[in-house]
């Protein structure tokens, strides 16, 4: 063993990674499993990779918690940003692969391994997101990517897979899902299209609540502390949120944007929690944030989703936003109700000690009480004070 090439894969129990696994532990490398848990693995799940991955011919298989550190690291400023791609993609999936890529390398670096693998094809956005975070943090460690190098088919691969003895279901889910912790990413022959809905049976949850039933989601300083008056850690709030909210299947759309590489993407998504966790964030940050602060954030959090998105995370410019983001929910504490409905979810409104709308300076349209008529008048006349010289000026334009 001491002769052979030390390598760790990012390893997921599908058809790439095993392939990548059986061809590279054959090549001679002592290849090292790692996968990584940001919330879309039960335990009988891991078991079962780790089973299979044993059985591909590696040396060692481990599995990373980071549901966690995915909440810290990531999800925790997507819910301060309501970042939402295209105004409707919470960035589910390429949230997740920026905390696995990095896990991956800081465990490779821990074993002293020469070389890194992960299954990624040439044509998406997740080998840019893998090398670029690996090329970064251990750029003395050498990408292997086989899947992309030898440009396979899935059917070569399941060949060459059967012909050493590797003999497990490959048949392809008509759909293709993936599940984290900020949502679950559904793929079939209908994204490949830009006319062809997901049909109902595409979606991982299926409605199973009619009546309505409302809950309460505290934040304090923009984290999500408490679902009805129970507090947890917001990754678990989450979790359990997701739990109730699913089964009135809602958080359900199809995202269209650009990838990283250049082409025009389309993927079907769920996520319940998410969604509902950042249209509360935001309506409670509406009641609570400043009119500059607000749309300052605005611009920001897009592009700290879009850097995020482009696997960008590691530049330092993510960590100033990070920085202004945080600043940002000093005053966003409160409580809002949110009401489940079939497919769908309704806001009623918020609670707050820092809510803007506080009726001794007066209720909108109604009543003014910290200004008296002349000085609005006064306000007014000078507010109107440009548009009407550039008016004059210009008056033969």
């Amino acid at each position: 063993m001491k002769n052979l090439k030390k390598l760790v894969i990012a390893y997921s129990g599908g058809l790439d990674t095993s392939y990548c696994a059986v061809s590279l532990s054959k090549a001679g490398y002592e290849v090292h499993a790692v996968s990584v848990n940001t919330g879309g693995f039960s335990k009988n799940d891991i078991q079962t990779i780790e089973k299979n991955a044993y059985k591909m011919g590696v040396s060692t298989y481990k599995n990373i918690e980071a549901v966690t550190t995915f909440y810290q690291k990531v999800v925790k400023y997507l819910i301060y940003g309501n970042v939402l791609k295209n105004n409707t993609y919470p960035l589910s999936v390429s949230a997740e692969r920026i905390v696995q890529a990095i896990e991956i390398i800081e465990y490779a670096k821990s074993i002293n391994a020469q070389y890194i693998a992960h299954g990624s094809t040439g044509a998406g956005n997740d080998q840019v997101r893998f090398d670029m975070i690996f090329q970064t943090l251990a750029p003395g460690i050498e990408i292997v990517t086989p899947i992309r190098d030898q440009k396979l088919t899935r059917q070569e691969e399941i060949s060459y897979l059967k012909s050493n003895g590797i003999d497990l279901d490959w048949e392809k889910a008509k759909y293709s899902i993936n599940k984290g912790l900020w949502g679950t990413s559904v793929g079939g022959d209908e994204t490949l299209t830009s006319d062809l809905a997901l049909p109902e049976s595409a979606y991982p949850s299926q409605l199973e609540s009619d009546a309505p039933q409302t809950v309460t989601l505290t934040f304090t300083k923009g984290e999500f502390t408490a679902l009805n008056g129970v507090e947890n850690a917001a990754e678990v709030n989450i979790q359990q949120l997701n739990e109730v909210a699913s089964k009135y299947a809602i958080g359900r759309d199809i995202h269209v944007g650009d990838t990283i590489v250049g082409i025009k993407g389309r993927v079907g998504f769920e996520a319940a929690a998410a969604l509902i966790i950042v249209k509360a964030h935001h309506l409670l940050e509406k009641h609570t944030l400043t009119k500059w602060q607000l749309q300052h954030k605005d611009y920001l959090s897009n592009f700290y989703g879009m850097h995020l998105h482009e696997g960008q995370y590691l530049d330092p410019v993510m960590r100033d936003m990070e920085a202004f983001l945080t600043s940002s929910q000093n005053s966003v504490s409160g409580e809002v109700e949110v009401v489940l409905k079939p497919y769908h979810f309704s806001i009623n409104g918020i609670k707050s000690p820092h809510d803007l709308m506080n009726a001794k300076f007066g209720s909108y349209g109604e009543v003014n009480t910290g200004w008296t008529a002349e000085e609005a008048k006064g306000f007014i006349k000078i507010n109107g004070n440009q548009n009407k010289i550039h008016q004059q000026v210009n008056s033969e334009l």
